[in-house]
């Protein structure tokens, strides 16, 4: 069962070329490096300055292993480390786990 992290985050402005930068690199390394997928999700409506990192996984068990894949990279924890502390609003960093419905059907 497909399982979607969703995560959301305010982006400092004055930083804002820098920060769309940063984001697609990070999304670049994390889609090339591991086995998940990373969608960058900007604002339509509402808030322009938040921002959301949308990443795919083949289940539970797959996002627990590429966790760990991700904090067992050197680079990968210095790439991020740095982005979330110098680009991202403190405190305003929201993350929600979803995963896909069965489409198997009981109805009759």
């Amino acid at each position: 069962m497909t399982v979607f992290v969703y995560q959301t985050f305010d982006i400092k402005q004055e930083k804002f070329k820098e920060v769309i930068k940063n984001l697609r690199e990070i999304k670049m390394y994390r889609n090339e490096n591991f086995s998940h997928k990373v969608e960058i999700l900007m604002p339509i409506t509402g808030r322009d300055h938040t921002y959301a990192l949308l990443s795919t996984y083949e289940g539970l068990a797959e996002m627990e292993l590429q966790n760990k894949k991700m904090f067992d990279d050197e680079e990968y924890l210095k790439m991020i480390g740095e982005f979330f502390l110098e680009n991202i609003v403190q405190g305003s960093i929201n993350t929600q786990l979803y995963r896909s419905m069965n489409d198997n059907q009981q109805d009759k």
